[in-house]
């Protein structure tokens, strides 16, 4: 337990650090220098909070046992009733103080790009893709966040094959990114005339936007090409060649950008999603290489993986991660995500609990 008061003490003085640093005019005057201090100063502040409760939970605890091995009666038996009551509450303290300090993914604070993608099932599987993207944008705006379309490619009858979108906001990334992943839907489609039950699947990847400073992309690796845009967003986007589609030569990785109302506000999205891909492609690298020494309970890298199944004519929901299950389905579909997204960060809690 000293060792865990020496940690969050270290954290509190970089803590005051950090509260300087911010009020300095050299700092405010760098804009990436000055958001990256807020991040670590919003994330420190309530550790640091906790370390000084913690702090005087220990301090009252060593005045406790001093007053036990007092020669003094009064004294000894003051101290004997104390010193079991603040053990109990120094435990809470430190199970707490273990939670806060559990390794965090410095992507946690960036804002997202969401992409939806139809997979097995045909037309029903646009469908679903584009309920799922309905999904996500109520539950986004449900916790004051914003979102900004950037490419979408529309079902036949309906949906989408395809939707690209920005997500901005608080801790977007560290919230949602256990979305990544294959979604089932089971359930009679509108054009089944025999009412039977069809399983359909799309796929979710929730991807950290990456900055200019995360990713060297270079001009001479990519390949630009315009097209007309199609689809949502205005009568402005059949007229001009204003949707790009960028190409990474090295990887292959193809971006297309067209929901922007100019060429070149399709490009610099295009550009953005590109890093972020590039980002992602590298970050799973290095989760795989993590992956080898600690167990990770709730994966954000491997996309291809089946993870939840929404069952309508049972009316329910099973994250297969972790073997929840809901039978609020039809409030799930409609945005509310809290309870499944809160079981899905306690159970990765608690296994990385587990493996320190």
């Amino acid at each position: 337990m000293e060792e865990l008061l020496s940690k969050l003490e270290a954290i509190y003085i970089r803590f005051n650090e950090v509260e300087k640093s911010i009020g300095d005019p050299d700092l405010i005057a760098d804009q990436k220098a000055y958001r990256d201090a807020m991040r670590e100063y919003r994330r420190l502040e309530p550790i640091a909070e906790h370390a000084q409760i913690f702090k005087g939970a220990w301090d009252d605890l060593q005045q406790a046992r001093e007053w036990a091995a007092s020669e003094d009666e009064e004294f000894r038996q003051m101290g004997r009733e104390e010193v079991p009551v603040l053990q109990e509450r120094l435990e809470e303290l430190s199970q707490t103080a273990r939670e806060m300090l559990l390794p965090r993914d410095e992507a946690d604070d960036r804002d997202v790009v969401l992409e939806v993608r139809s997979g097995t099932g045909g037309d029903e599987a646009s469908i679903f893709a584009g309920e799922l993207l309905r999904m996500y944008l109520r539950h986004i705006e449900s916790k004051g966040w914003k979102h900004e379309f950037i490419s979408t490619s529309e079902g036949t009858v309906g949906g989408y094959n395809k939707a690209v979108v920005r997500l901005s906001g608080e801790g977007v990334y560290g919230w949602l990114k256990f979305e990544s992943g294959v979604h089932r839907v089971q359930r009679v489609p509108a054009t089944e005339s025999q009412g039977r039950v069809h399983t359909s699947a799309a796929t979710v990847a929730i991807l950290p936007v990456a900055e200019e400073v995360d990713v060297e992309l270079k001009v001479s690796d990519l390949r630009r090409d315009t097209f007309r845009a199609s689809g949502a967003g205005g009568q402005h986007v059949n007229k001009t060649e204003s949707a790009v589609r960028l190409t990474h030569l090295p990887t292959g990785i193809v971006v297309e950008c067209q929901d922007g109302r100019s060429q070149h506000a399709n490009l610099e999205h295009a550009m953005e999603v590109m890093r972020t891909k590039l980002f992602e492609m590298e970050r799973t690298k290095q989760e795989e290489e993590r992956s080898e020494n600690r167990k990770q309970l709730v994966s954000t890298g491997d996309r291809s993986a089946k993870i939840r199944t929404y069952n309508f004519p049972q009316g329910r929901v099973t994250d297969h991660r972790i073997g929840f299950t809901s039978h609020a389905l039809p409030a799930i579909i409609g945005g509310d995500l809290t309870e499944i997204i809160e079981a899905l960060h306690l159970a990765e809690k608690t296994e990385l609990l587990k493996n320190l």
